[in-house]
């Protein structure tokens, strides 16, 4: 399956634990994400990350691309709800898309381990229907 990341500047310490929690799943999928947190994905797991640009630069719209291509299974969004910043990217067109798509979306930690886990035992299966 293919899995996009991004994560908001306060939420990519997050999602590098995350990740290095998740590794073993993770390396079974092909793995997608804004260019800093990819980075930063790489950095601490040694997974190959397929980086776009960075998020505020157009990463966010090369990933829209990819979920209106329905090229994307799963998407985790870790957003900073409480303090965004003017240059990160905005959520609502990503969950509209996902929404548009059937795509699921993980916005926070809790949502985004069910996904992953539910992946793993198959529950997302469906999702090669689409393709």
């Amino acid at each position: 399956m293919n899995i996009g990341f991004i994560a908001h500047d306060a939420k990519k310490k997050l999602m590098q634990n995350f990740c290095i929690a998740y590794r073993g799943i993770l390396a079974k999928h092909e793995l997608f994400s804004t260019g800093t947190t990819g980075r930063l994905i790489e950095e601490v797991t040694t997974l190959s990350v397929h980086k776009y640009l960075a998020g505020h630069l157009g990463g966010v719209q090369q990933m829209g691309s990819q979920i209106e291509s329905n090229q994307m299974d799963l998407i985790i969004f870790l957003r900073d709800p409480q303090n965004p910043k003017a240059h990160e990217p905005n959520i609502e067109n990503i969950a509209r898309l996902c929404d548009i798509h059937n795509i699921p979306i993980a916005t926070n930690l809790a949502t985004a381990e069910m996904l992953i886990k539910a992946m793993e035992n198959g529950d997302l299966d469906w999702r090669e229907l689409y393709h």
